[in-house]
């Protein structure tokens, strides 16, 4: 049981925007995005996301720039999962929009396109069907909708 209101929405479903992670924690995943070397860079990304499991976008971010699509996979997964966790601790109940469009969701909505991608690249085309749904579900106007 919960002690937020249930309201009824006449416009549409719901939607949840997630809040902003801290200043300091998405200012580090920036300069360690803007290292030149591969290598240099995936270190550290690596460490941010060591410093700070919670940032989605350090997941979805690592999961990019993986060599190996089996470890991209997996911080897909945990960026998608710790992203539920997020969404319902903001209020979302498992319907309701997660648009694009608001920069907090992004990382969330990152790691889920992220895992749609691999799943059809490793080979489980009902996971990668799963999260086509799921993203569309979320927001129908997403720039994976282009992806195919």
């Amino acid at each position: 049981m919960t002690d937020r209101p249930i309201g009824i929405h006449r416009g549409g479903p719901p939607e949840t925007v997630l809040p902003e992670p801290p200043a300091e924690v998405t200012a580090a995943l920036a300069t360690a995005l803007a290292e030149t070397d591969a290598d240099a860079r995936r270190t550290a990304v690596r460490a941010v996301v060591a410093r700070s499991p919670q940032l989605l976008d350090g997941w979805a971010r690592l999961g990019e720039i993986a060599t190996d699509p089996v470890d991209a996979y997996a911080c897909f997964r945990v960026g998608y999962h710790r992203g539920l966790d997020q969404l319902r601790q903001a209020g979302w109940r498992g319907s309701g929009y997660v648009r694009w469009e608001h920069e907090t969701n992004r990382g969330f909505l990152r790691a889920l396109n992220g895992l749609r991608r691999t799943a059809g690249v490793i080979g489980e085309s009902d996971e990668e069907a799963r999260c086509a749904e799921f993203l569309y579900q979320l927001d129908p106007a997403g720039p994976w909708q282009d992806e195919g």
